[in-house]
């Protein structure tokens, strides 16, 4: 069987964390690795797999827009705005990992199957990945719920330029997604950046203010998600809760990296490179069935 193909825009940490496990795909395979930095360690990491690298970034693939069907861009939102009208001009299918706010929100968990006839996806952010499909339990439950609070804490160590460049975004996206998913009138996102040594894992702290909790209803809920998202991020746990007290309901989630190429502690990045792979790997599930069914 023919894998499809895939190129990747962005070879840094997370273009070249997403590179592994593209590679490790049993349908996908990565045809371009391109950006601006033809010395960086992913460009290295890239040329001994065997992959095709540019230095031309989204050059690379107007230059030769057969090259591939589904592109991840691993770069940054300001330069994901510039991409986005390029790659839908060429017929891509686009996997944005950025906080761009261009695309549909995909939350996979929660709405892959809606994401597969768009052109361009919005995996929100970390923060986003992690904690609005335990805001989508908590409201399913009880949809009374006025508020939700979500603070994001991980290792300094894990955010590079680009997670310091978009801070702002993060934030504000992540509060849209959750009031977007879940219907909730009102949401608060902070995120933290630890400098603790050694780092430290990520953890992400999702509060709801509930006055009379049904919480074997409400743990039903929230494991249900959480082992449906394992399925994709195996390193994904709820570490508390749901527990209630003060008229709040406190859930806590830690996510452990794969290891791929990141270290084991960025689960903040993990997240989003294991969540754009599913998406990408749905998509292309769909485009095999397809052309099976036109070959036939």
């Amino acid at each position: 069987m023919d894998k499809v193909k895939v190129g990747i825009i962005g070879t840094g940490n997370v273009g070249t964390d997403l590179l592994i496990k593209v590679q490790r795909s049993k349908i996908m395979e990565c045809s371009i690795f391109t950006g601006v930095n033809p010395d960086s360690e992913g460009m290295k990491r890239a040329e001994s797999m065997g992959v095709e690298t540019s230095a031309e970034s989204i050059k690379a693939i107007e230059n030769n827009p057969r090259c591939c069907d589904i592109v991840f861009d691993a770069t940054s939102a300001a330069i994901h705005l510039r991409h986005a009208p390029v790659l839908k001009a060429l017929g891509k299918y686009a996997i944005d990992l950025t906080p761009s706010q261009y695309g549909r929100m995909c939350v996979p968990v929660i709405n892959i199957a809606e994401c597969m006839d768009e052109s361009n996806v919005n995996l929100i952010s970390c923060g986003g990945q992690t904690a609005v499909p335990i805001a989508h339990a908590i409201m399913k439950a009880h949809p009374e719920t006025q508020y939700i609070e979500v603070v994001s804490s991980m290792s300094s160590m894990s955010a590079g330029p680009g997670t310091r460049e978009n801070i702002d975004e993060f934030t504000h996206i992540t509060k849209d997604a959750i009031i977007s998913f879940t219907g909730v009138p009102k949401a608060k996102s902070i995120i933290i950046l630890n400098p603790a040594e050694p780092p430290v894992l990520m953890n992400n702290t999702i509060y709801a203010k509930i006055e009379k909790p049904r919480m074997g209803e409400l743990t039903s809920a929230i494991t249900e998600i959480a082992s449906r998202i394992q399925k994709y991020v195996p390193g994904y746990n709820v570490a508390l809760g749901p527990v209630f007290e003060n008229g709040r309901v406190t859930t806590m989630v830690k996510v452990v990296g794969l290891g791929d190429y990141l270290p084991k502690y960025s689960g903040n990045l993990d997240i989003i490179t294991c969540a754009a792979v599913n998406v990408a790997e749905e998509y292309a599930k769909r485009k095999i069935l397809s052309h099976g069914g036109e070959n036939g």
